[in-house]
């Protein structure tokens, strides 16, 4: 019996490890008690034999105490007495004696290491109690059992490990429960008084009966209650039963309370019963089904003893209908744009600055992902995926963490992404918190302060409020466990802190609670509306023992890893809102055994903290990537996961690596993982489980591209996620690929990669490349699965509509009648040609890309392909540039999932590519079938139809069976027939899938290029007659075709077929010239007429071709004509053979008429033309092929004049471009951006029945003899690299925006508002001295740089000064009379600086000069004119230039005496100043180009930033000049005038290009404005050039510093932001290696959209988007000033037209993008001058490029100004104040002033004044009295006559009047006077004047 009683506490020890769901070994209770009166062991405990200290303790019980404790025992169980300790039931009058007893009784057990388990009462009451209370069933009696627990515990506390609030309430039996529900009720208020006393510290425990504790009605009070349950189970020794299978059968799940009776033990003749008590412990709460160390036992029951084989077998089953596939990014990892836009500083940002990780590597750029939206949803709809998890960037949108801070345009990039995301049928699936925290909330503490979950429940409210409408899945957190583990305890991770021991611990506290706030925000306020789901992804790995043999400690070992992975988060979300309890029991333990050096503090939820946690999520996230074999240890006193948990683990070196050490490959692991999900977790919480992260990385290096390790470990992991699915039937709902591209992978920086696309890190594009798993997973995702099912079935194409036959045409006329297109088009003006036309093309339209065999299929001689001509011809040594050859091109041929992948991406209507003969026939005849070949288009032609998209097929794309070659090819009649059977195979074989059929691609380029210049095979050089004779071939074999198709297929398929035509534009060199006109036509009908005339017209050829050969024919003495006669049965079988019209077109051609030579005999030479390319247009990669966009659509038109108006698909259009263009293809958008529109116009405009248009290519490709050296493609092929990866251009990107828009909707942002501007709005006009005075020497004008430059050879354009200019020294009248024509409020001009004061100081002034600028604005007052004077444009008295001009600091003490005196003698008459206008053009033109004066260039470096700090310090004294002085007295306002480009990024998808962009602004605008507005110059001009210079070995930077003094003495010194504009550049970074300039300190370059309209400057392209744009940017970047547009205009150059359309159009967009700015912006716009107000010398340029609203004729001597038609458009603007809306009808503003009109003001002079000035005049015999009052006014009789001097003002004003409106001003009775004198006395107190 010794023996046996042995085993079974062994055996009951080892089964405890197998049921226990706590992972301790240290909780494990081994208990015995209680002591009895008789000193026996009885665990039944009757009253009268439990020891109650009612006597002392027994002489042996220390002695006993230390045998049990010898043997394993660990408990013992001490039952109290409360009538014994409270005799009167008074805790104030305890017994002392028995107080002292049970002290005694629990110190001895806990000095020999016995844990007492301390029994508060058992349930009946004692006597005394009794007496007073009755019985449980008084409810006062719960208070007074909570004084008598209050009074043990704060008697006994430190001693008792566990508690028992009462023992055997199976004793409590009424026929209500009421005595039960009392003592219930009891033990929950102790309970919680317990924790309240020691918050943490050990743990009550109740005992109750089973039939109580599944009673419905009795268990809801202790539920919340209970930190574990006692259960009683009997065992008689003597029982036949099996012990063990009892156990197991029992399936208990709470304590186990074993009373084995029937075993004897003696010691020291003593007779003990032994009981043993082994417990497991859960809270009651947590489980309705099996225990914690159930759930995982079970687990490791069902799969620990699995074979390898059993493990790994593969399940090809599916998925179930509607499984989520995903794939994810995060946004730290992938988005880049660390600053951009106000975002703020996160703790990865601080962390990669830092020089953390590896290489130094940071996420400022990452992917770029911030600026490739587009770019990455690519990806995504190539993948299939339906959903894309990604994270939100918390610092994005609020840059300091809190609402306070919120960026719109931060929130406006996860804007885009979703609403993209959305259109492409992707649902995102958003995380709120992926480790990137803010690095202003870490300041404060990050995670460990408790006032985050606040800042965190804001920000999740602001995404749902924002994102909520769109987004149905959002992620809390994403891998919390990495925060706290990483993050705050090991500091591996951002913010870097070690600290596990309290910090760890605390972060994850409070990301649950956080969490829980943000569930709750969503369920309060959003859930009803928006129907979402919020979760959590947790990280876990799997863990396990090490074998099925493994030792039990270590199996509760691998549970308990998991507890503190996955447990530690999950179990308070999922099971009761609180920690695990072994969880906490370990903590505890190790706190009470490492007193000094305490390894972990577990903070505790308080009761309604862990009501709100619990249940908080929609579904449970799981992140899981690898397993771990796990052994029990001892952890000591080690903080940390493992210390803590005395745990070791490892992985098994069998497990395939990755490039990170963390992640083993192991399947397997997933499955067992999901299964303990669902029974751990999912039990209680019933939500779906969601793989929301599983991946593994590769390394930097290597072939990234096949990536077969991440395909093999997806497929394995993926099905461990269907067997846990099919056979363990978890719930699983979505599985996510982790990730959808390399990134930025935290402490690994780029070293590895997880994506299923390649980003190139070195590439500043960051091109992303499908690797093999993205192809991998498509496929997984197409299939849903691994079913061995085939393919689902393709839909169905639709038929297409019946073909109406157009009726027979005749034949086309010499010329033709087509010529109308010429006459149309050719005429046009630039603008009219250029000008961007918006809109749509029809629903429906067929948008298609296209590709041809030999050119992408590869597999040249696989699976019994035959050899094709392209085959013979590129093996031959010297055929192809670089000898390149079509063996494996693209080698589509065996990846077809890859071509699938861009056509799904580009979401194209059609794909057009050709079937290759000599793969379906080897030798070219039906008899030679290959299968194979055949498989692949089927594969092909199915892929398409899965997707929706149209295959068009072309039958013969110049790739002839070399075997049908050998019998002559297309020169044999044979092939008619031979061709014939191949595409009826075609048909029979492909027809019921394929509705579009082309028999041939461009015969001309057969028949010519292959059979006349030799260039093509089969390289037959017969120019004279084989391309007559070959054409005639190609044509009977198309008929032929066509007939089978129309006779056999038509009516059970319904398909098309035509034949797909080139063309090239035929432009006359004179259009003028009827021969030239003749020649185009005739180069039309050669090329595009030899095969579309006999099809579409006639059935024969064009009668101009006809003529022209049989004449050369003739002439060369043949007795025929060397081109092929076509019978009447020819004509009758070939005519109306094409449904529609196919069209291939490149580029256009300028013909002339010419003679050509008889000899030799030429199919060239026939036409009499000569060839020349369109000089004005860009040229491309080949020679000759420029892009002409306006060709396309006057061919379209051509097309349709000559051919009856036919249907037309456009199915080739492209541009090459250098092999060294790979994916930022600039120039391809740009060509199909024009090319594109001309289709569009052709459609809207001119009613050309455009149905189609496909781009030619998909993808670079074998570009026949040009090799490899130049591509077509959408998509870059790396040819260097064995898998030939496709890296989508963005091109790509470009085009899916087209087809998605279906052509080009007009934007908000073109579409023209309505309304007004402010009421006192400034209008005006603008000029400068130099560009219109003249006299350049009148009247003691001294020398400007100006005068000295354009007399300087070469440096002004045709040697035009401004000598005279536009005369208006001479001419104020007629120049005001323009400005009250334009009804303008202000005339900006500036002053000669060297006309006032000849030397450029006061010293010498120039009364002459001034009296000129007193006249203009004497003149400007009278008309109710604003002067608005610049006082210095440009001009620098010659005399300061010598010097040292603006070099020279003492200018700005010249400047502003000069200043002085202009303000001296004008400011009481002015009130609107500008200082100095456009800065920069001074600085930089002047004296760093040196293109305009002063003309230095020789100091790039250093003087441009010389002279612009001068000229800012010179401005600043001239403002404070103003404001200390004249201010006051003058009323004025002053500012200076800058200019600016807006500038775009080339490529705005590229960081890189928008950082040049941004950095063309600061250096242009910001040089000045920022000094002036904001205080020295921008950090981004100082940090630039200060290194730049050092680098180049200066010893300081080559930009002057300002002073302390000076920045304050600069900065606000303005009234206005005077601000002048003409146009936007796009920007590109450009290195300039170690040279020192402005353009390489700026280092950019900068390009011009090709849509934008031209003007007559080359830098002025019109681009009025970008004026709203530079607005914004001036309010945002400098405070909101009030701006005056000083100056804004465009230029024309050529001959003269005064309806200057382009003018108009450049006003009305300009100035409405200026009103955007005003009314939708709220920029506070004060005013707008249009440059300029005439005709003028536009500078270096001279006079061939015109600004002005009016013309000045140059021809005339009196240089006569004569009104464009734009004066009176931007007059109406100026009357209106802005756009009057055209829905609210006619506006009297837009009615002009009937001709001649006069406008009124009287002016009021006496009639003896008007004597006395005639005696006056007439002493001075004046001819006029204008001339006559102005002398009298300035003579010097004014002192001699104050009579006269008092009227002095009244006198200039008739004066003037008359002098400036001479011959307009009427008497009273309505005569006009004249300028003679005997008109003079009628003239009466009252002038009219207009």
């Amino acid at each position: 019996m010794k023996n046996l009683v042995r085993v079974l506490y062994l055996y009951l020890m080892c089964l405890y490890s197998c049921l226990c769901q706590e992972d301790d070994p240290q909780d494990f209770m081994l208990l015995a008690g209680p002591l009895t009166n008789h000193l026996r062991m009885d665990l039944s405990t009757k009253p009268i034999d439990a020891f109650d200290c009612s006597h002392p303790l027994p002489l042996g019980s220390r002695a006993y105490f230390q045998y049990l404790q010898s043997r394993g025992v660990t408990h013992f169980k001490v039952p109290l007495s409360w009538a014994q300790l409270l005799p009167t039931g008074d805790p104030s009058q305890p017994s002392q004696p028995a107080l002292s007893c049970y002290r005694n009784f629990l110190e001895q057990l806990v000095e020999v290491g016995l844990k007492p388990l301390v029994v508060l009462h058992r349930s009946a009451l004692p006597e005394a109690l009794r007496s007073r209370y009755g019985g449980w069933e008084s409810a006062e009696l719960l208070d007074v059992f909570q004084q008598y627990a209050e009074f043990v515990f704060l008697a006994y506390g430190e001693l008792a490990h566990s508690w028992v609030t009462l023992s055997h309430i199976e004793e409590l039996r009424d026929e209500v429960n009421l005595q039960l529900k009392h003592a219930l009720h009891a033990h929950a208020d102790v309970y919680h008084l317990y924790h309240h006393l020691f918050p943490g510290q050990g743990k009550p425990l109740i005992s109750m009966h089973p039939l109580y504790c599944c009673d419905g009605d009795n268990i809801f009070p202790i539920q919340e209650s209970l930190d574990f349950l006692s259960v009683q189970i009997e065992y008689n020794c003597t029982s036949k039963s099996n012990l063990a299978e009892e156990l197991r059968r029992l399936q208990v799940y709470f304590i186990y309370h074993f009373d084995i009776r029937g075993c004897k033990y003696f010691l020291n003749g003593t007779v003990f019963n032994v009981a043993l008590h082994l417990s497991c412990s859960a809270s009651l709460s947590d489980h309705t089904g099996d225990a914690l160390s159930v759930n995982y036992q079970r687990v490791w029951d069902k799969f620990g003893t699995q074979t390898i084989s059993e493990r790994d077998i593969f399940l090809n089953e599916s998925f179930p209908d509607g499984f989520q596939w995903a794939t994810s990014s995060e946004s730290f990892k992938v988005e880049g744009g660390w600053s951009e836009h106000g975002k703020g500083e996160t703790i990865w940002d601080r962390f990669g600055h830092e020089h953390q990780v590896f290489e130094n590597q940071t996420a400022d750029l990452a992917c770029d992902s911030y600026h490739k939206v587009d770019y990455d949803v690519y990806l995504l709809r190539g993948l299939l995926v339906k959903t894309y998890q990604f994270s939100i960037s918390w610092a994005r949108v609020f840059p300091s963490g809190h609402w306070g801070s919120h960026s719109e345009k931060g929130a406006l990039y996860y804007d885009s992404l979703i609403n993209a995301l959305i259109e492409a049928g992707i649902e995102p699936a958003v995380t709120l918190h992926h480790w990137d925290l803010p690095q202003a909330l870490q300041d404060y503490g990050g995670w460990t302060n408790v006032s985050i979950a606040e800042a965190f429940k804001d920000y999740a409210d602001f995404c749902f409020f924002r994102f909520g409408d769109r987004v149905r899945t959002w992620n809390t957190f994403s891998s919390p466990w990495v925060i706290s583990h990483a993050g705050y305890g090991t500091g591996q991770h951002p913010p870097g802190i070690k600290n596990y021991v309290v910090a760890s611990y605390q972060v994850t506290h409070n990301m649950l609670k956080s969490h829980a706030e943000a569930w709750h925000v969503y369920n309060d306020k959003y859930r009803k509306d928006q129907g979402g789901k919020v979760g959590i992804a947790l990280d876990s790995n799997w863990a396990e023992p090490p074998s099925s043999s493994s030792k039990p400690e270590d199996v509760v070992a691998a549970d308990r890893y998991l507890q503190f992975m996955l447990g530690w988060f999950a179990h308070p979300i999922f099971v009761d809102g609180d920690y695990p309890p072994l969880l906490k029991s370990q903590i505890e333990q190790k706190r009470r055994n490492c007193s000094l050096s305490v390894p972990a503090i577990l903070p505790f939820f308080t009761a309604a903290e862990s009501k709100r946690i619990r249940g908080t999520a929609d579904f449970l996230g799981l992140n899981h990537y690898t397993s771990r074999l796990v052994n029990a240890s001892d952890g000591g006193c080690v903080p940390g996961p493992e210390g803590v948990g005395d745990f070791k683990a490892h992985v098994d070196h069998a497990w395939p690596s990755t490039e990170s050490d963390s992640i083993h490959s192991a399947p397997w692991g997933l499955r067992r993982l999901l299964n303990y999900v669902s029974a751990e977790y999912l039990n209680v919480t019933k939500v779906p489980v969601y793989i929301t992260g599983n991946g593994m990385p590769t390394g930097y290096s290597g072939d990234a591209i096949n990536d077969t390790e991440r395909t093999e470990y997806l497929k394995g992991y993926i099905n461990e996620a269907l067997k846990a699915i099919h056979l363990d039937g978890v719930d699983v709902q979505r599985f996510t690929v982790q990730s959808l591209m390399d990134g930025f992978e935290g402490p690994k920086g780029y070293s590895q990669r997880f994506g299923l696309h390649y980003v190139n890190f070195e590439d500043p594009n960051r091109p992303r490349t499908p690797k093999q798993s993205a192809y991998f997973y498509s496929d997984i995702i197409k299939r849903n699965g691994f079913s061995d099912t085939r393919e689902r079935s393709p839909q169905q194409e639709p038929k297409f509509q019946t073909v109406v036959r157009q009726p027979t045409l005749p034949p086309s006329e010499v010329p033709s009648r087509s010529k109308v297109v010429w006459e149309k088009f050719s005429s046009q003006s630039n603008f009219q040609r250029k000008l961007y036309h918006y809109g749509t093309f029809p629903k429906g339209f067929q948008w298609g890309v296209t590709s041809s065999a030999y050119q992408i299929e590869g597999g040249w001689n696989v699976d019994g392909k035959g050899a094709s001509v392209w085959d013979t011809f590129t093996h031959k040594p010297g055929s192809t540039t670089e000898d390149a050859n079509g063996d494996i091109a693209c080698d589509s041929y065996h990846r077809l999932e890859e071509d699938l992948y861009m056509i799904r991406a580009l979401r194209v209507k059609t794909y057009r590519f050709s079937l290759s003969w000599s793969r379906i026939f080897p030798d070219g005849r039906r008899n030679s079938l290959n299968q194979k070949g055949v498989n692949y288009y089927n594969r092909l032609i199915n892929g398409l139809l899965a997707y929706n998209i149209t295959p068009m097929v072309t039958l013969y794309h110049w790739d002839l069976p070399q075997a049908l070659q050998d019998l002559d090819g297309w020169d044999n009649i044979q092939m008619v027939e031979i061709f014939n059977d191949f595409c009826d195979f075609c048909f029979s074989t492909f027809g019921e899938r394929v509705k579009f059929w082309l028999t041939f691609n461009q015969p001309y380029t057969i028949a010519w290029s292959g059979y006349g210049l030799g260039q093509i095979p089969p390289n037959v050089r017969k120019p004279g007659d084989a391309p007559y004779r070959v054409a005639h071939n190609l044509l009977k074999a198309h008929a032929t075709v066509y007939h089978n198709y129309d006779k056999k297929y038509r009516k059970s398929q319904g398909g098309l077929v035509s034949i797909a035509l080139n063309a090239d534009w035929a432009e006359p060199k004179d259009v003028n010239n009827p021969r030239e006109v003749m020649a185009a036509d005739r180069a039309l009908q050669f090329q595009l007429g030899w095969f579309a005339h006999p099809i579409f017209k006639t059935g024969d050829y064009p009668d101009a071709m006809k003529w022209q050969v049989g004449n050369k024919s003739e002439l060369q003495g043949l007795p025929g004509s060397r081109l092929s006669t076509l019978t009447n049965d020819d004509k009758a079988y070939i005519r109306g053979t094409a449904d529609v019209f196919c069209l291939n077109a490149y580029t256009t051609k300028v013909i002339r008429q010419v003679t050509a030579r008889l000899s030799p005999q030429s199919y060239y030479n026939d036409q009499d033309i000569g060839e020349e390319e369109e000089g004005d247009s860009p040229t491309t990669a080949i020679k000759g092929q420029r892009a002409v966009a306006w060709g396309l659509r006057r061919l379209l038109n051509w097309i349709k004049e000559e051919y009856g108006d036919p249907e037309i698909y456009v199915t080739e259009n492209g541009v090459p471009t250098a092999s060294k263009t790979t994916v930022d293809d600039t120039d391809r958008i740009f060509y199909y951006k024009t090319y594109i529109d001309e289709a569009l116009k052709a459609h809207d405009l001119d009613g050309v029945k455009v149905r189609g248009y496909s781009v030619s290519s998909l993808m670079d490709s074998f570009e026949w003899l040009n090799g490899y050296t130049v591509g077509f493609g959408l998509h870059h092929v790396d040819f260097t690299h064995p898998s030939r990866p496709r890296t989508p251009k963005r091109s790509a990107h470009y085009y899916y925006q087209v087809v998605r828009d279906n052509g080009f909707p007009q934007s908000e942002d073109g579409t023209p508002i309505y309304g007004n501007f402010r009421k006192d709005f400034i209008w005006s006009t603008a000029t400068a001295s130099y560009q219109i005075e003249g006299g350049w020497r009148a009247d003691g004008k001294g020398l400007s740089i100006w005068d000295k430059f354009a007399h300087t050879p070469l440096r002004v354009f045709n040697d035009d000064t401004g000598d005279i200019a536009c005369d208006s020294y001479h001419k104020v009248e007629e120049d005001v009379a323009m400005l009250r024509r334009l009804k303008v409020t202000h005339y900006r001009f500036s002053i000669s600086w060297s006309r006032v004061l000849p030397d450029g100081t006061t010293k010498n002034i120039n009364e002459a000069g001034l009296n000129y600028y007193r006249r203009l604005v004497d003149a400007l007052l009278i008309a109710n004119i604003q002067p608005h004077i610049t006082l210095y444009h440009w001009d620098l008295p010659q005399a300061l230039q010598d010097v040292g001009g603006w070099e020279n600091d003492s200018i700005i003490d010249r400047f502003r005496e000069y200043a002085d005196f202009i303000f001296t003698h004008l400011g009481d008459k002015v009130k609107f100043w500008i200082t100095i206008n456009e800065p920069y053009n001074i600085a930089n033109i002047g004296h760093g180009y040196g293109a305009a004066a002063p003309g230095i260039s020789f100091r790039p470096g250093t003087l441009p930033y010389i002279v612009g700090h001068n000229l800012i310090k010179a401005h600043a004294e001239a403002w404070h000049l103003y404001n200390d002085n004249y201010r006051t007295k003058q009323g004025g306002i002053i500012s200076i005038t800058i200019n600016s480009d807006w500038s775009e990024p080339r490529n705005p998808y590229k960081q890189e290009d928008v950082e040049a962009a941004r950095r063309v602004v600061q250096f242009y605008i910001g040089w000045f404005a920022h000094p002036i507005f904001n205080g020295d110059y921008s950090d981004t001009m100082k940090t630039i050039i200060r290194e730049r210079s050092l680098a180049a070995g200066l010893s300081k930077s080559r930009l002057p510093e300002f002073s302390p003094a000076e920045i304050q003495r600069v900065k606000g010194t303005y009234d206005y932001f005077g601000f002048n504009h003409y146009t936007t550049v796009l920007a590109f970074p450009v290195e300039y290696g170690n040279l020192q300039h402005y353009d390489a300190d700026r280092g950019a370059g900068t390009i011009a959209d090709r849509t934008w309209l031209d003007s007559g400057s080359g830098w002025l392209k019109v681009s009025p988007f970008g004026f709203r744009k530079i607005l914004n940017f001036i309010k945002e970047e400098y405070g909101d000033p009030p701006i005056i547009i000083t100056e804004n205009g465009i230029s024309a150059r050529g001959p003269v037209d005064l309806n200057d359309v382009h003018r108009i159009h450049y006003y009305e967009n300009y100035i409405n993008q200026v009103l955007k700015a005003y009314l939708l912006d709220g920029v506070d716009i004060r005013g707008y001058t249009a440059w300029s107000l005439m005709d003028n010398l536009e500078w270096a340029t001279g006079f061939s490029e015109r600004f002005g609203l009016f013309y000045v004729n140059r021809s005339d001597s009196k240089l006569t100004r004569v009104a464009k038609n734009s004066v009176a458009r931007y007059a109406t603007i100026i009357t209106c104040n802005g756009f009057p809306d055209p829905t609210l009808g006619p506006h009297e503003c837009l009615n002009p002033d009937p001709e001649g009109r006069v406008t009124t003001l009287s002016i009021s002079v006496d009639a003896t004044l008007l004597h006395t000035v005639a005696t006056f005049c007439s002493n001075y015999s004046c001819k006029s009295l204008g001339v006559c009052l102005y002398k009298l006014g300035r003579s010097s009789h004014w002192d001699c006559c104050p009579f006269f001097k008092a009227k002095l003002p009244q006198l200039l004003q008739v004066g003037w009047v008359l002098l400036v409106y001479s011959n307009l001003v009427k008497d009273p009775s309505g005569t006009f006077i004249t300028q003679t004198w005997p008109l003079f006395p009628v003239i009466s107190n009252c002038i009219s004047v207009p």
